[in-house]
């Protein structure tokens, strides 16, 4: 459930408060660091870090940009059977892009423009082929469970957990762990433990766990952090809007599909998409249905509002045709007069 903003919101903004006045820290909103480089972001003194950091530059060169600059807003969601998973994994993944694309809030590397409107969506896209992505076997007749665990059987390893210590087998096979074949443990098989940690080592655009994770959203403002999980809740969480999603989306074309996810980062809502137009001409529409579903959950607060109010900024967005990352871009070349701090005064909580 989509909390209404109220009593969780006034805590939460306290204990902030409080942390940024006892370590002297604060908050943006945003999808990528706008001034740090790498060098200058302190590591988290982790041993699965350790294996990564090591890794990601075999594999991709902007995997240690993913881990050390990125920040996303997240929501994982339910689903009540097999079916249901594989409807609401597909629209995901469909209509990602478009999250993405409202979303986008990372035009700036460094202090000055990088040519993206969301460069954290584009970091994904050269982190590692080998489990990142669209996911065209999703959209597959018969896909469900089983062919979600033989995707991640083929997703490399980075490592093993074992008495407190993160054991390096990246760019290993689960197969061979299963076999009691691992190089790094030999004779040894998997736990349940084991299964899980590796689950957390894939990073599509959608990821199945016990819950699906919707991961296309840079970071932003506090009101944006509420308007996603209204955004798929939405359009997931009420079977009316989930068949609307899935008919508006069901005959693109893998290619298609993919092609709208190439173009986002760099082109926002004017990415082209199926059948012609723009990703803009559906936005509104899409926000319709989420309205429609919200409405029907008819969770409401004490105030008697309803859950719809959340989505308010995704339709200001679609509304005045420009997405976050482009309003700060107007006031760089503008206000700012090509200063980026100055997004620390708009963009921080």
């Amino acid at each position: 459930q989509i909390e209404p903003a109220g009593g969780l919101e006034l805590v939460a903004q306290v204990a902030e408060h409080e942390l940024d006045e006892a370590l002297g820290l604060g908050f943006l909103g945003a999808g990528f660091d706008p001034l740090w480089s790498r060098a200058d972001v302190p590591v988290m003194p982790k041993g699965r870090y350790d294996i990564m950091r090591a890794y990601m530059p075999k594999v991709g060169t902007l995997g240690l940009d993913m881990m050390l600059r990125t920040c996303t807003i997240q929501v994982n969601l339910d689903y009540a059977s097999e079916a249901d998973m594989a409807k609401k994994f597909r629209v995901g993944l469909a209509l990602q892009p478009l999250a993405t694309a409202l979303f986008a809030n990372s035009p700036f590397t460094e202090g000055k423009p990088n040519g993206f409107l969301t460069y954290r969506s584009h970091i994904w896209s050269d982190t590692d082929p080998a489990r990142t992505g669209m996911l065209p076997f999703v959209f597959e007749d018969g896909f469900g469970y089983e062919r979600y665990a033989d995707y991640m059987l083929d997703v490399p390893m980075y490592f093993v957990y074992r008495d407190g210590q993160y054991i390096d087998a990246a760019g290993l096979s689960f197969r061979d762990f299963l076999r009691g074949e691992l190089s790094a443990l030999p004779g040894e098989r998997p736990t349940i433990d084991d299964w899980n940690d590796h689950l957390s080592t894939a990073f599509p655009e959608v990821r199945l766990k016990t819950f699906l994770e919707m991961r296309g959203a840079d970071g932003g403002p506090w009101n944006r952090i509420c308007a996603l999980p209204a955004f798929w809740v939405g359009l997931l969480y009420d079977d009316a809007a989930l068949d609307a999603a899935w008919d508006m989306v069901k005959d693109w074309t893998l290619e298609e599909r993919q092609s709208l996810r190439d173009a986002v980062p760099a082109q926002g809502l004017s990415a082209p998409i199926a059948g012609g137009g723009q990703l803009r001409d559906v936005a509104g529409r899409v926000l319709d249905i989420a309205h429609a579903g919200l409405k029907a959950r008819a969770r409401v607060s004490a105030a008697g509002d309803d859950e719809t109010g959340f989505l308010d900024p995704l339709r200001e967005i679609v509304r005045s045709g420009k997405v976050p990352a482009e309003v700060l871009l107007e006031r760089y070349g503008g206000a700012w007069n090509g200063d980026v701090s100055k997004v620390y005064d708009e963009a921080s909580f």
